[in-house]
């Protein structure tokens, strides 16, 4: 598998193909090489700003980070991002806000909440642990979450009924806890206390998997190695 590296991407309406979705990327700041779904993308600016780039389709030469946020932020503060940049972008003309680390994060928050939304628009989405609990037994669900602060008692029963509904019953097939919590769900979402929600197919658990799988890896958060589509083969 070719390791290209940061070359300009086009953006495209069109479903991304075998060979892009299985692409790689190197890290400027570490040198390590993972598929672009797995990495942050930071584009340039008309005004020579860097800036994110969470869905990756911004125009032009990209620069790909994989590193947890406090590791960016070290290397904001030694000036070792600076040098990586300027030799991604072959360029010293650029300008690094000092708040790069935090408007990384809220990028991937807002991309991960975006997807969330458009699967809801789709039908994708399924709210309300009653109807989330009955479509999970009968198999029609193939992702699961729970909000950061959900109950315990409430996700067991949830995770439970997926399981039976995967015939993965004995296995720890579980729901996915992701790093919002129901305040931020609910508004994100325009519904009232989303504590738990589900995705009904493997396309749609998909999509959303690869947002989120880039926002757990920058905050550092164990995760599944397919995060979102979490359902069993």
């Amino acid at each position: 598998m070719r390791n290209p590296r940061n070359e300009p991407l086009v953006e495209s309406d069109r479903p991304l193909s075998r060979e892009r979705e299985g692409s790689e990327r190197r890290c400027v700041l570490t040198g390590r090489v993972a598929g672009r779904d797995e990495l942050v993308r930071l584009a340039v600016s008309p005004d020579g700003d860097v800036l994110p780039d969470a869905l990756a389709k911004a125009p032009g030469r990209g620069a790909w980070i994989g590193v947890p946020r406090g590791e960016l932020d070290d290397a904001f503060a030694s000036g070792k991002l600076k040098v990586a940049l300027s030799r991604a972008f072959k360029t010293g003309a650029l300008v690094i806000p000092a708040d790069l680390p935090e408007r990384v994060e809220s990028a991937l928050l807002r991309a991960l909440l975006d997807r969330l939304g458009l699967e809801m628009r789709a039908g994708k989405l399924i709210l309300g642990s009653d109807r989330i609990a009955n479509e999970l037994r009968l198999g029609r669900a193939a992702a699961l979450y729970h909000a950061a602060d959900a109950g315990e008692d409430g996700s067991r029963k949830l995770d439970q009924a997926f399981r039976v509904g995967a015939d993965a019953e004995g296995t720890d097939l579980a729901g996915l806890r992701l790093p919002l919590d129901r305040a931020a769900l609910s508004v994100a979402l325009g519904r009232d206390n989303v504590v738990h929600l589900a995705l009904a197919d493997r396309a749609s658990a998909g999509r959303v998997a690869i947002p989120l799988r880039r926002l757990l890896n920058f905050l550092g958060t164990e995760r599944p190695p397919d995060a979102g589509a979490n359902r069993a083969a």
